[in-house]
């Protein structure tokens, strides 16, 4: 097939790019408009291969959508805002890409009659003190990340619905592992603990996360492609579940580094307790997660120590202002 990967240059987009031109005959078109978490650097690698090409432009921009689509068969959406700590400061963006956005998309795939995968969200369900949610739970978020995400699922199911469209939904767990911007929890706390900056833990550190390695994600997005039904929602958990901070234990511990670094700030407003997806439907597909948790935590922490080259440009300029705002000090303070 010819593809048409949106939001490619970003974490789990890249992730998906780089193992699919490895497993399959497939050509792959990226577009991305290349904010502060899709990076160029992502897909640099990729530059020499015959069957992969790049297009600047976002999923809000017709134009640029119907250029890029060009020969395809099939369009992945990744294209995302994806941190709530940032949809808490400016949903509007976060309204813009997963709402409009997604429709263009849709429109678009619609008019060509191409099969159209979102890639969604465990968030999208909200929180669950016990077991695991099916892909019948009912959608509960609680940021205006997970409600603009479940309401960009919603679109992608209505045109299955209303004009027949061959839409299908793939909702993951946390991931993890290469490529991943250092606002999120994992990247955060490595890079932290590699610089001996304070790793700060919201709450207690006890909210409970079901962590999938990103190749592992990416390898279940590629047989929902090949073998998902059209209309349908498919769950990918991963295989272990972990609270916040036996995960920044666990990390200060592969980096050389001391709990004395765990400092405890005010918690996020709406943070779910815990998220836990089954992926009985996915294991119907032929899928598995391959990766354990402590295995791929720790080749994930090694990817950092050996890629500066990729990390230090971000953690200057924007990041630190960011970081500065959100935790109320700079990276470079010492421990209190």
């Amino acid at each position: 097939m010819r593809l048409l990967v949106c939001g490619g240059a970003g974490f789990i987009g890249s992730n998906f790019v780089r193992g699919r031109l490895a497993t399959s005959d497939d050509e792959i078109v990226v577009l991305d408009k290349l904010t502060y978490a899709g990076r160029r650097e992502n897909l640099q690698d990729l530059d020499g291969d015959a069957r992969f090409s790049f297009v600047h432009g976002a999923i809000e921009d017709p134009a640029a959508v119907a250029g890029a689509l060009e020969g395809a068969q099939a369009v992945v959406n990744f294209a995302a805002e994806t941190h709530v700590d940032r949809s808490i400061i400016e949903p509007d963006a976060f309204v813009r890409t997963h709402a409009l956005g997604t429709y263009v998309l849709l429109e678009a795939a619609r008019e060509r009659g191409l099969r159209f995968l979102q890639i969604s969200t465990d968030e999208v369900y909200g929180s669950i003190e016990e077991g695991s949610f099916s892909e019948s739970s009912p959608l509960d978020p609680s940021s205006p990340y997970s409600a603009t995400k479940a309401g960009a699922d919603l679109l992608v199911s209505s045109y299955h619905r209303t004009f027949g469209s061959e839409t299908l939904i793939c909702r993951g767990s946390n991931n993890y592992g290469p490529y991943q911007y250092p606002e999120k929890l994992i990247p955060l706390m490595i890079l932290n603990a590699l610089a001996g900056d304070r790793l700060p833990v919201y709450g207690d550190g006890l909210n409970v996360r079901n962590w999938l390695f990103v190749e592992d994600f990416a390898g279940a997005i590629g047989h929902v492609l090949d073998r998902g039904e059209a209309g349908q929602v498919y769950n990918v958990g991963g295989p272990d579940e972990c609270p916040n901070i036996a995960v920044v234990r666990r990390i200060l511990e592969l980096c050389g580094r001391d709990e004395s670094l765990i400092e405890y700030v005010g918690d996020r407003p709406g943070h779910d307790r815990r998220y836990s997806l089954g992926s009985a439907k996915m294991a119907g597909l032929g899928w598995s997660a391959a990766m354990g948790f402590d295995l791929g935590l720790g080749r994930t922490v090694q990817w950092y120590r050996d890629n500066a080259w990729w990390w230090e440009p971000i953690r200057g300029g924007a990041y630190r202002d960011y970081y500065r705002r959100q935790y109320g000090h700079s990276l470079d303070a010492p421990p209190a």
